[in-house]
C-alpha cells in the first residue's frame, strides 16, 4: 500500500443476506488493505443486527481489521467488536468513551459542520467523517467541500474521513486532503466489488 494515500474505511451495505455477504467482504478483504470496517445497518431489529455482528466480527478479525458498528453502543462490548461509530456529530462522543473505555474506537459523523468536526475532536473522537463529498438527492443536499478537508487537514490533528457518493474524480481530488475513504455502497452495487475498489485506489494513486 502506497504510505502517502489515504486508507480505506469500509461500509458495510445498509441490508446484506448473512448466508452470502461474509464471503463476498472476505474477498474485498483478501485483495485490499483496509484499515477499518463500519456495519450500519438500516434495520431496528436487534436480533437482525447483533447476528450481523457476529457474522462480520468473525471476517474482520479474521484479516486483522477493526470493526464498528453504526450507533449500537451497548453491542459493542457484548459482541466483541472495536468500537462505535455515531451519527450524530458530538453530542454522544463523551458518553461513548465514557461507557466503552480509553482503548475503543469513537468516530463522529459531522455532514459538512466544522464546528460539529472540532467539538467531536475535543470530546474524545478518533476520527471524524464529514460528507457528502459527491451529489446525492439523500439527505439535505449540503455537501462538505474541499476546502473544510483542506483546511482540517492543515489545522486539525484528529484523522479526518470523506464519504458520500464517491466517483473515481472525486477520489482523486480529495487525496491529498483526507486521512481516509468511506466506501460502501460504491462497490457493493457493482458484480464484482474487489475490482471496484481496485479503480478508486487507483484513483488515489493517479
Amino acid at each position: 500500500m502506497a504510505e502517502d494515500r489515504p486508507q480505506i474505511y469500509l461500509l458495510t451495505p445498509p441490508s446484506f443476506d448473512l448466508d452470502l455477504f461474509p464471503e463476498t467482504l472476505a474477498r474485498v478483504l483478501s485483495a485490499h488493505d483496509i484499515a477499518c470496517i463500519r456495519l450500519g445497518l438500516a434495520t431496528k431489529d436487534e436480533d437482525a443486527v447483533m447476528r450481523a455482528a457476529d457474522a462480520v466480527r468473525v471476517v474482520a478479525h479474521e484479516y486483522d481489521v477493526a470493526l464498528v458498528i453504526e450507533n449500537h453502543i451497548h453491542l459493542v462490548e457484548r459482541h466483541g467488536l472495536d468500537g462505535v461509530h455515531l451519527t450524530d456529530g458530538a453530542r454522544s462522543v463523551r458518553a461513548a468513551r465514557k461507557e466503552l473505555g480509553q482503548d475503543a474506537i469513537v468516530g463522529a459523523y459531522c455532514g459538512a459542520s466544522r464546528h460539529d468536526g472540532m467539538n467531536a475532536g475535543e470530546a474524545g473522537a478518533d476520527y471524524v467523517c464529514f460528507g457528502p463529498i459527491g451529489e446525492t438527492g439523500l439527505g439535505t443536499g449540503t455537501r462538505a467541500e474541499r476546502d473544510l478537508f483542506a483546511w482540517w487537514s492543515e489545522m486539525i490533528e484528529v484523522p479526518v474521513v470523506a464519504e458520500g457518493a464517491l466517483s473515481e474524480a472525486l477520489v482523486a481530488d480529495f487525496t491529498p486532503v483526507t486521512d481516509f475513504f468511506a466506501i460502501g455502497e460504491e462497490i457493493w452495487r457493482d458484480a464484482d466489488p474487489a475490482a471496484a475498489m481496485a479503480r478508486l485506489i487507483a484513483a488515489m494513486e493517479g
